[in-house]
C-alpha cells in the first residue's frame, strides 16, 4: 500500500521533465491529430487531452486560459476551441482519443502505440435480436376431471361394504 502516492505517472524521470514531456506530447497530438509513442506515455496524456477538449466544449475564457496553461501554445488552443465550436465532439461525452497497439520496439521491447483523436460521430449500438427458439412449445393434453359416473361406483362400493358389515 502506498498511501502517499502522488497523482499521475512518473515515467522514469523527475517531475519537471515529466511535466515538459506530457505538455510536448499533448501539443504534438493536437497539431498532428495522431502521434506514435510508447504505451505508458500515451496512457499518461490521455487524461490531459480529455480535459483540454472538455474545456474547449465549454468555450469560456477561464477554460481557454486553463487549456493554454496545459498545452503551452495559444494557436493550438485556438484551433482546438474552433473545432469544438464547430461541433466536432458535440455528441461525445468523453473518449476523445484512441490508442492502437503496434507491437514491441526492437531495441528495448517497449510497447509502441499510435494515439489519435477520435473525429467520427458516435454510433448508437445496434441491439442484438433475441435468438429464436428452435424448440417449439408442446401443448399438453388437457387433464380430464373425474366424472360423476366414476364417483357413483365408489359410492356403491362404500354402500356394499356397509351392507356386508351389517349382514354379519
Amino acid at each position: 500500500m502506498r498511501h502517499n502516492k502522488k497523482r499521475g505517472m512518473k515515467l522514469g524521470t523527475d517531475a519537471s521533465h515529466t511535466k515538459a514531456m506530457k505538455k510536448s506530447l499533448v501539443r504534438a497530438l493536437f497539431e498532428n491529430d495522431r502521434i506514435k509513442t510508447i504505451d505508458v506515455r500515451a496512457k499518461a496524456i490521455r487524461g490531459d487531452v480529455d480535459k483540454v477538449i472538455t474545456w474547449a466544449k465549454k468555450g469560456d475564457i477561464a477554460s481557454r486560459r486553463l487549456a493554454i496553461a496545459k498545452v503551452g501554445d495559444k494557436d493550438i488552443v485556438r484551433e482546438v476551441f474552433e473545432k469544438a465550436a464547430q461541433g466536432m465532439w458535440a455528441d461525445r461525452n468523453g473518449g476523445y482519443t484512441r490508442i492502437m497497439k503496434l507491437g514491441p520496439r526492437k531495441g528495448d521491447a517497449a510497447e509502441i502505440v499510435i494515439m489519435e483523436l477520435v473525429t467520427e460521430p458516435v454510433k448508437a449500438k445496434a441491439k442484438k435480436a433475441a435468438p429464436k427458439a428452435t424448440v417449439t412449445k408442446v401443448e399438453e393434453a388437457p387433464v380430464e376431471e373425474p366424472k360423476a359416473e366414476e364417483e357413483a361406483p365408489a359410492e356403491e362400493t362404500a354402500a356394499e361394504e356397509a351392507t356386508e358389515e351389517s349382514a354379519e
